[in-house]
């Protein structure tokens, strides 16, 4: 089965990354994660300022499962409602919440019930949220600069990182928890209004009496067999966890205990992290350039497979200056793989499903894939970093191969 999208009119035939449609959801996007950014800092300091660090620790987790639970429903609430409408009300619900506990900060210490239950709102309105993001640029822009927008998206994503982490500590240190999230709230409120300034393509009416005619339940099913049938979303998302599987666990938790073991000490984290933003940086900046990558498939599972060998190697760098380096190799091939998949998702997905298919792919990349964290710091505890960099590089190998094995997929194209 192969799935194209539904004609319809371009939205503007001008370059992504000059079409001012594109460039105020860029504006709204980067905003909101960079409000997020300032919002999680500020979120960990109010919590260990008011419990202790197991109470604090359970705060920041308390928003991973409901996220988790009512992710493939927040597709399916993407599909039906349209992806805007989704992300600007998930916008002002996370805006709302988040200046009503800024302004409980100021006059009060009401403890830790206001910050878990904030971080319950999150993770619940994260669940419809991203799905919506996902399903957006196909609504938003014509089928050739899906790619490009794909690596805009990522470059967002990098500067929100780069500029939101010191922006919440620095307002943590002028004026507490509540100034930050008081930031972090009007951060988000600036992307309401460049949201509703976008203009979006409609769905044909056919595929809209469609989804008012079926239940939730029905378009969940319908969008799992639609995923299961698809010659090439269905090896790409099992590539995809693979990929998440193999990666999240020695490049959060275990590069931190490697440098513990070999002594590089916190400053040698940080370089190796920074490798390793540069190297995905770049490979985003690459696909938001260049607009499309020929033989995407072939790229796309070939880069995951050689990201896994380098990935393995990280374990067994002599120093420092080595690790950097590989670090840099790794972002970048996991930055490629990941962008190309990432453009592969959108182009290849029929419309009317994209909420439903970014919610399956959400679900593997937040849901599943963080679970690796601590069953990889148990086994680093045990056997050590190298064994369980090696483990985590044959599962991340495993997905390129599983992408250079499913004919459609190898051979899949992005648009011209």
């Amino acid at each position: 089965m192969t799935a194209t999208l539904i004609p319809s009119p371009p939205v503007d035939d001008r370059p992504a990354h000059r079409d001012p449609n594109v460039l105020r959801w860029l504006g709204a996007y980067t905003s909101s994660m960079i409000g997020d950014s300032v919002y999680y800092i500020a979120l960990s300091w109010a919590a260990v300022q008011s419990g202790t660090p197991s109470q604090a620790g359970l705060v920041m987790a308390v928003s991973a499962l409901p996220r988790a639970l009512l992710m493939l429903g927040g597709g399916v609430i993407a599909d039906r409602l349209g992806p805007r409408r989704v992300v600007i009300g998930s916008d002002a619900v996370r805006c709302a919440a988040v200046l009503a506990v800024a302004a409980l900060l100021f006059f009060t210490s009401p403890g830790l019930w206001p910050l878990a239950a904030l971080a319950l709102v999150f993770g619940t309105v994260d669940a419809v949220f991203l799905p919506a993001v996902g399903a957006l640029p196909a609504r938003m822009t014509t089928r050739g600069q899906l790619a490009r927008v794909q690596g805009m998206r990522g470059l967002a994503i990098r500067f929100a990182i780069v500029v939101g982490a010191p922006l919440g500590g620095f307002s943590v240190a002028a004026g507490g928890a509540a100034t930050a999230f008081a930031l972090a709230g009007l951060l988000i409120a600036v992307s309401v209004p460049l949201l509703v300034s976008v203009r979006m393509r409609e769905l044909p009416s056919d595929e809209e009496a469609d989804v008012r005619d079926s239940t939730a339940w029905s378009d969940l099913v319908a969008g799992l067999r639609y995923i299961r049938r698809h010659r090439v979303l269905a090896p790409l998302v099992l590539a995809i966890a693979l990929g998440d599987l193999g990666f999240v666990g020695p490049l959060n938790v275990g590069l931190t205990l490697l440098a513990d073991e070999r002594g590089w000490g916190a400053s040698g984290v940080g370089w190796i992290l920074a490798g390793l933003g540069v190297g995905a940086g770049a490979a985003a900046l690459l696909l938001a350039v260049r607009g499309r990558i020929p033989y995407a498939g072939h790229v796309a599972g070939s880069s995951l497979l050689l990201g896994a060998v380098a990935i393995g190697a990280l374990a067994y760098a002599p120093g420092v200056t080595v690790a950097v380096g590989t670090a840099l190799l790794v972002g970048l091939l996991a930055g490629l793989s990941g962008a190309l998949c990432g453009a592969l998702l959108q182009t290849q997905s029929d419309p009317a499903y994209l909420g439903r298919v970014t919610a399956v792919a959400g679900l593997v990349s937040l849901g599943l894939a963080p679970l690796s964290m601590p069953v990889s710091a148990a086994a680093i505890g045990v056997w050590g970093p190298g064994p369980v960099f090696v483990v985590s590089a044959a599962v991340c190998g495993l997905g390129g191969v599983v992408a250079l094995c499913a004919r459609d997929l190898r051979r899949a194209e992005l648009p011209r």
